[in-house]
């Protein structure tokens, strides 16, 4: 657990998208994720597929922030 969310600093980040234009397909964050887990041996972990883990066990909030999912419209 400690792990994974170490890189983006242990709290979730919630993104102001305007367009899934702006939405990226990795990030920073995701990058560093993936090189330290080839490191350790991972394979097929590239910054896209860990930057779709984050999203997908939210550790970013990429809704838009004008869908009715985003935090801000809650």
């Amino acid at each position: 657990d400690r792990y994974i969310w170490q890189f983006i600093g242990g709290e979730p980040c919630l993104n102001r998208w305007a367009t899934l234009a702006d939405i990226p397909a990795q990030t920073v964050e995701a990058e560093a994720m993936s090189k330290d887990l080839k490191k350790r041996g991972f394979t097929f972990v590239g910054p896209t597929i860990c930057y779709a883990f984050m999203q997908a066990c939210g550790m970013v909030n990429d809704h838009l922030v004008t869908c009715f999912c985003h935090p801000d419209n809650t």
